[in-house]
């Protein structure tokens, strides 16, 4: 079964960066679509930001745009999320997600999660 493996949460202060790294588990795995989810304390998981994996095309959660930058390394399989300008609002468990839809991944298509890695920025 594919896995997809994060690293890179911790904490930070605000106005800090964090770069989140997401791989799959097997060389093999195929995807159309990979991106970014949050859930805060008491929230509903949300998209942050997606990549379509061939064409490289990016799109964002108006929350975090201007702030934060998905890319993908096609060499090492792998997707990023580098945050800048960190707020408190930020803090939540972030998942990698993956899927074989043609749309945007939403909570309803995603196919593969990440296990999630924490992030907190504190004031």
């Amino acid at each position: 079964q594919v896995q997809l493996v994060e690293s890179g949460g911790g904490f930070v202060q605000a106005g800090g960066s964090l770069r989140l790294s997401c791989v799959p588990s097997e060389r093999t795995f195929s995807r159309s679509i990979m991106g970014w989810f949050r859930q805060g304390p008491g929230k509903e998981r949300e998209s942050v930001a997606g990549i379509y994996w061939v064409a490289g095309t990016t799109y964002y959660a108006d929350s975090v745009k201007g702030r934060f930058t998905i890319s993908r390394d096609l060499a090492k399989n792998t997707v990023y999320l580098q945050m800048n300008s960190l707020k408190p609002e930020d803090t939540a468990v972030y998942y990698c997600a993956a899927g074989r839809s043609l749309s945007r991944l939403s909570v309803v298509n995603v196919q593969f999660w990440g296990q999630g890695t924490q992030v907190t920025v504190s004031s």
